[in-house]
């Protein structure tokens, strides 16, 4: 009985080969995810801005009358508004942005506009999904506390490696994890999805899953250093690439089966969770590959990283051992 492989056994690709252009990519690729947070800026959810997010789906018609609801919520002079549709397109979500954390104000607010919608729009067969209500302070709290979690877990990380590896393994994995989360951050200022506290969890899963990735790499890495010492480094890299190729493929295949489902069917709220996890899949994969690996390169590694220098002791006894003809 023949197993079904997805990845032939010895494979012999050269990633590598590619290194400069790939560098060159993902470097213009950061840059251009900086500059699209600074234009356009990220469209942060009720979590991170403080307020209120009414989620309303219309029945009985095919697409939300969005600009007839703008009108109408604007009538009642309540301050700024955003209405925009969400997942299926008789979906769309209302947030507003409320002064004071005082919650009988946020409550009658809250009320005016659902019975406007049910009642204005009950021929459309307008109904209240759910209502979500974040003070400013709790907000604020939020996006501070969400933005440590991502800078220190990168930190740690980086940290860890340095000391199960070497501190040339850490830089490397560090760069890796920032090329992953600015190319997401990048994909939100693109595509306006709202980025919300769900995209945090989101950006600390693929953290980790590309840590997870780095580090089988690695460690075949250090693995053949000890056992090809004459071999050239590019060589050496893209053979543990290659050994690693079967157990990447497989792991990131079984992911994306799971993803895609939820892109398909899943609920509309999970949408921005889901993409974020799809897109950090595939560039959690190239950046172990095409940023870590000739990080690697650049920074010296080779066969005398993992061997220890002989000490003056060690260099004597090994000129004595010589003399005597290899006998000890």
């Amino acid at each position: 009985m023949k197993l079904l492989k997805l990845v032939p056994d010895n494979t012999n690709f050269r990633f590598l080969r590619w290194r400069k252009l790939a560098m060159a990519i993902s470097l213009l690729s950061i840059v251009a995810s900086i500059v699209l947070v600074s234009v356009r800026g990220l469209n942060l959810g009720v979590d991170f801005v403080g307020g209120q997010m009414i989620q309303v789906t219309f029945d009985k018609v095919a697409e939300a009358p969005v600009g007839e609801l703008r009108d109408d919520i604007e009538a009642l002079n309540l301050g700024e508004s955003t209405i925009q549709r969400f997942g299926q397109p008789n979906q769309v979500s209302v947030r507003m942005r409320l002064a004071g954390d005082n919650p009988d104000e946020i409550a009658a607010v809250t009320r005016q506009v659902t019975t406007m919608i049910t009642k204005e729009y009950a021929a459309q067969g307008a109904r209240i999904d759910g209502v979500d209500s974040v003070s400013g302070k709790v907000s604020d709290e939020l996006l501070t506390t969400g933005v440590y979690s991502l800078v220190f877990a990168m930190i740690a990380i980086a940290i860890y490696i340095w000391f199960r590896f070497e501190w040339q393994f850490g830089v490397a994995a560090l760069f890796a994890l920032f090329h992953d989360v600015a190319l997401t951050f990048g994909f939100f200022a693109l595509t306006q999805l709202e980025f919300n506290l769900n995209i945090i969890a989101a950006l600390l899963t693929i953290i980790g899953y590309s840590l997870n990735d780095t580090i089988v790499v690695f460690d075949r890495v250090r693995e053949n250093l000890r056992k090809y010492r004459k071999m050239d480094m590019i060589a050496l890299l893209d053979l543990s690439t290659n050994e690693t190729l079967a157990r990447t493929v497989m792991t990131s295949l079984t992911m994306l089966i799971a993803l895609l489902a939820l892109l398909l069917i899943g609920p509309g709220v999970i949408f921005g969770f889901t993409a974020a996890m799809t897109l950090g899949l595939f560039v959690g994969c190239y950046s172990s590959i095409y940023m870590a690996n000739p990080i690697l390169v650049w920074l010296g590694v080779g066969p005398h990283s993992f061997v220890p220098e002989q000490t003056d002791a060690d260099k004597a006894a090994a000129k004595l051992k010589e003399g005597m003809g290899g006998q000890p």
